[in-house]
């Protein structure tokens, strides 16, 4: 049963509504993210030496106060630092081909979500209109 033009008009205002208010969600990035494994592996090194810089922070605590609350506060900065570099994407890389194989690519899609709609209904009832 197809839409009245009242029942159509209120659902391309939704579309549009929904477009305008969520523009974050519509301009996320498609494809999936790569992870470097040079920052990975240079940030478990920072992340550790951090943490060693912390252990040494507490260990000096009791003998020098100010040294071992600035290498506590270093140590805590660099593990911070190399996990936001452990787990930053590479930009402009391509992601490499799984064990299936390459992906097919998908026809790039024309007209509005409702012809889109309009069409996967008319082959599910069989119908060519």
């Amino acid at each position: 049963m197809p839409l009245s033009e009242q029942e159509q008009r209120l659902l391309d205002e939704m579309e549009r509504h929904l477009m305008q208010n969520d523009a974050d969600v519509v301009s996320a990035p498609a494809g999936p993210q790569v992870l470097s494994y040079r920052n990975l592996i240079i940030g478990a090194l920072v992340v550790l030496a951090g943490l060693g810089a912390v252990i040494a922070g507490i260990a000096l605590w009791g003998t020098s106060l100010p040294v071992g609350l600035i290498l506590g506060v270093v140590g805590f900065a660099a593990m911070l630092g190399g996990v936001i570099l452990a787990v930053t994407p590479v930009k402009g890389a391509v992601p490499t081909a799984t064990s299936g194989g390459a992906q097919p690519s998908r026809a790039p899609r024309q007209g509005t979500f409702m012809d889109r709609m309009n069409d996967r209904w008319d082959r599910r009832q069989g119908g060519d209109s």
